[in-house]
């Protein structure tokens, strides 16, 4: 067997087949990047870091560099499961070889060729991505290129740490490259539950109805003839650790853990408790730290998109019982203690395509409590999760919306003002609207919780001003709805932006 490391850390392996996928050829990183043409359309694996292709896209994003360097056109459209890491996203961008992008993304050089107009993005619900691709929204699907921990002969794919939309791009793409990953551990096919949902109108229930439940194969298919080729390579995710859980972030977690027992203690939430469902960040993170560290709150499950860090202590210590993903969003300490020990985590974690981890009827029969993060809530309880001044855009809106707009309770959580005070999170009118009013329930900031469940318009803005803005912008709230007309929700459109108008010309809300 003979190796070779590229200048971008991704170890690939040649020379030699696959024990159990002799039909397959094998080849390096570069050989399959040279058959993508310009113009492809490119669907990846990967749901953050987690699982996402390395070795062809960094290929990719050399071969276009250099191709760029004397004057010729090269670029892709590329479909993800979510956002990816610095071999995919960020790699290609630098590049400059992403044309278009769906459904989401994280990383900061696509993101300000997002917001340039030099990438075009289309932000999307993440469980819609698969029946759009079956119904040929995106047009047809020219390659694919997922991560594995195995392949076989007959077409098997063992993915490695994500389900996301692998399972529909594997069964779409005319032709597929698979990056055979040995860092990760092959007892992976444990955990991962793979189903693809036939077309509406002929759909049947969805027979999961515990957070635990299996309903497909521990495999993805594929046509053995579409293999175009086999790439092995041997890096890790690189998920960054998160941060210990800072001051704001232990106070938003403390209004959150509160207010679930009080409702737990009031009957609207079952002494058993209910699933979870947490976004992505050190405020997740917190909140589910707190959860597993107070003795008030029973061991619980989780009905989630991605499985990160704090989860394996929790699971450790007997607090979580189980969890459902889609992905496996670890750092490389967290990941090799859970493979050092597959025996005990293995069973108590289910790794799910995004179909099925997002579904709105799963959601809606187990009663999920969803805890998301937005950028800004404005009075009445409108959400942005996405942009900000409602032209810049951040990451995108994710699974947020599938759960939120399904929940058992709805949460969204933020701190109260941003960088340094100037950002207040609480405004008249949110600039970009991802959550109505009708899908936002509760918003925690570090200054408290306000829960808008049966309020009218002007009970959700006091409440809202009163317990989750800063005290800064406290009397400027209150004022502007003592001013504004009114109506069912009392709107001055001349000054319901005027905070974010202070911000671009000023770089601060507040007034001088």
């Amino acid at each position: 067997m003979s190796g070779s490391t590229m200048d971008n850390g991704v170890s690939v392996v040649v020379g030699e087949r696959c024990q159990r996928c002799q039909a397959i050829t094998q080849m390096t990183a570069e050989e399959a990047a040279a058959m993508i043409p310009n113009g492809a359309t490119v669907g990846f694996s990967g749901f953050t870091p987690a699982g996402a292709a390395k070795a062809v896209p960094s290929a990719l994003a050399e071969r276009a560099q250099a191709l760029h360097d004397k004057g010729e056109e090269f670029g892709i459209r590329v479909l993800t499961g979510a956002s990816t890491g610095k071999y995919l996203d960020e790699a290609l961008a630098q590049a400059g070889a992403i044309n278009w992008r769906a459904p989401y993304q994280s990383s900061a050089t696509l993101r300000k060729r997002i917001n340039t107009q030099e990438s075009r993005f289309v932000d999307l619900h993440l469980s819609h991505v698969p029946q759009m691709m079956e119904f040929g929204f995106f047009g047809e699907m020219d390659y694919a290129v997922v991560e594995a921990t195995d392949v076989t002969h007959d077409g098997r794919i063992y993915l490695s740490t994500s389900g996301g939309a692998s399972p529909s791009y594997l069964r779409h793409a005319k032709k597929v490259f698979v990056e055979l990953n040995r860092f990760h551990s092959t007892r992976l096919a444990e955990c991962h539950d793979v189903a693809i949902l036939p077309p509406p109108p002929h759909r049947s229930p969805i027979p999961i109805h515990h957070p635990l439940s299996k309903m497909g194969t521990p495999f993805a298919t594929v046509d053995p003839k579409k293999i175009v080729g086999v790439i092995e390579n041997n890096a890790s995710d690189g998920v960054a650790p998160f941060t210990p859980p800072d001051e704001v972030s232990q106070k938003i977690a403390g209004h959150v853990i509160r207010f679930l027992l009080d409702e737990m203690k009031a009957g609207r939430i079952p002494a058993d408790f209910l699933p979870l469902q947490s976004g992505v960040g050190n405020v997740a993170n917190a909140v589910m730290a707190g959860l597993g560290e107070s003795s008030d709150v029973p061991p619980f499950y989780m009905y989630s998109e991605v499985f990160q860090d704090a989860l394996v202590d929790l699971m450790a210590n007997g607090s979580l019982l189980g969890a459902s993903c889609t992905s496996l969003t670890l750092s490389d300490e967290q990941m090799q203690r859970v493979y050092s020990d597959m025996d005990f985590f293995a069973p108590k974690i289910v790794i799910r395509p995004q179909e099925l981890s997002n579904n709105p009827g799963v959601i809606r029969r187990m009663g999920v409590i969803a805890i998301n993060t937005a950028i800004e809530v404005d009075i009445y309880g409108h959400a942005n999760s996405t942009h900000i001044c409602g032209t810049r855009l951040m990451n995108g809106i994710g699974g947020s919306g599938d759960f939120m707009r399904n929940a058992y309770l709805s949460i969204f959580v933020a701190p109260s003002v941003a960088k340094g005070g100037a950002i207040s999170a609480i405004v008249p009118m949110v600039s970009h609207c991802d959550h109505s009013e009708h899908d936002v329930q509760i918003v925690v900031t570090d200054q408290g919780l306000a829960d808008l469940r049966g309020l009218g318009p002007i009970q959700r803005a006091h409440t809202l001003i009163e317990n989750c803005a800063h005290p800064d912008y406290r009397a400027y709230l209150h004022q502007y709805v003592a001013d504004a007309p009114c109506g069912h929700l009392k709107h001055d459109l001349d000054k319901c932006f005027e905070l974010h108008r202070r911000f671009i010309e000023t770089g601060s809300m507040k007034e001088a």
